[in-house]
């Protein structure tokens, strides 16, 4: 009898702290928006964000920013199980293969969640981050260091919170991605300047 009740309120608690990060940041965007509908309405806010998503490029920019940012959160902290110690195993897998020799994607998966979001940040933020001109040396030491700061951000927060792993291999390969979006948006910025030389 003990142990079911030790059981069920396991379970309560859980189901409780689990989606609390969420729920708080959803609470608070929801606030804004409410303060927002208070004083303009439904119709106004939601034609007003309709009209800024189709004729402001900044906007929509942010928009795929947010959206992206918030599909690695969920991924990496929101929407993950509590683990009993988040330290178990530091050093990471750094391969295909995991420690017991079966086939692993984490290393890849890792890999290629910060190329994306590399390139949306710099497509965001350029002037900001690396200056008016897109030099490839500045643009990948940027990409790198904001990345690996982010990605730590995330590790801590995993290893405070007690929602997934800390390990040294994701903050690589999720650094290596950054690199690699640096590339990318590089690569795209001067191939699109180049076209619009040409035009």
């Amino acid at each position: 009898m003990i142990d079911i009740f030790k059981r069920i309120i396991e379970n309560v608690l859980t189901a409780l702290y689990q989606p609390f990060g969420f729920s708080v940041i959803l609470a608070v965007l929801v606030m804004f928006l409410y303060l927002f509908i208070k004083d303009q309405g439904w119709k106004v806010v939601v034609r007003r964000w309709v009209n800024e998503f189709k004729a402001n490029q900044t906007f929509r920019r942010m928009f795929f920013l947010a959206f992206y940012t918030a599909m690695i959160l969920f991924r990496t902290l929101l929407n993950r199980d509590m683990w009993k110690n988040p330290v178990s195993n530091v050093i990471g897998v750094w391969g295909i293969y995991n420690e017991n020799g079966d086939l692993t994607t984490e290393a890849i998966e890792n890999l290629a969640l910060f190329i994306p979001f590399t390139v949306l940040l710099l497509w965001c933020f350029r002037e900001k981050i690396v200056g008016k001109s897109v030099k490839l040396i500045g643009t990948l030491w940027k990409s790198v260091l904001i990345v690996f700061l982010f990605s730590l951000i995330i590790e801590f927060s995993q290893l405070f919170l007690r929602l997934g792993t800390f390990q040294l291999s994701d903050l690589f390969y999720n650094t290596l991605g950054g690199l690699i979006g640096g590339i990318i948006y590089c690569g795209l910025y001067k191939f699109l300047q180049r076209k619009d030389k040409l035009h």
